[in-house]
């Protein structure tokens, strides 16, 4: 393993591009990112924050970060930036290697148990389905949600590629390890 940045560039860069995540090198501090970020207004989101400690190689620190999961991935900073930043992929490249790590926030962890559960992040509940019913539509989307075989498959993937590890998922309880 080496530098954060060095693992940043290699494990994004496989999908995104090793430019594409080396602009985390032409971050000057500038404070565009974390001027214009919606979440940072009412959250401890500071993007030029992380992005230092990632420069400076502050892994525990940035891995431990709460703010570094409050972002939501609107790509404002992205558009924002001067330099040409690719600040959103970096943070959700951040991200992912702190969860690599074990470090996923338990909320994030919650949302990979929905998927788990029902095959969406946000699945249809009750209230959603009075709704759709109230204009015409089947209570229940076509989706993993409704089709017993998809959501099989879909937790096989999941447990090929370990996701249901990485959040720490109980099959029996079909919720998070306490």
């Amino acid at each position: 393993m080496g530098t954060l940045v060095e693992d940043l560039i290699e494990w994004g860069g496989g999908v995104l591009g090793e430019e594409h995540m080396e602009t985390l090198m032409s971050c000057v501090q500038c404070g565009k990112c974390t001027g214009g970020c919606p979440s940072g207004r009412i959250t401890a989101l500071r993007t030029r924050k992380l992005f230092k400690m990632a420069q400076e190689n502050m892994v525990e620190e940035i891995f431990n970060a709460p703010e570094l999961w409050y972002c939501t991935t609107c790509y404002t900073c992205y558009e924002r930036c001067p330099k040409g930043v690719k600040c959103t992929d970096i943070i959700r490249t951040i991200r992912n290697l702190a969860a690599k790590a074990g470090h996923m926030s338990v909320p994030h962890r919650k949302i990979g148990v929905y998927a788990l559960k029902t095959g969406h992040g946000v699945p249809i509940g009750p209230d959603q389905m009075k709704i759709r019913e109230s204009i015409g539509l089947d209570e229940m989307a076509p989706t993993t949600q409704k089709y017993k075989e998809q959501l099989e498959q879909f937790q096989t993937i999941c447990k090929e590629t370990g996701f249901d590890a990485l959040i720490d998922f109980d099959w029996d309880k079909m919720n998070l390890k306490e």
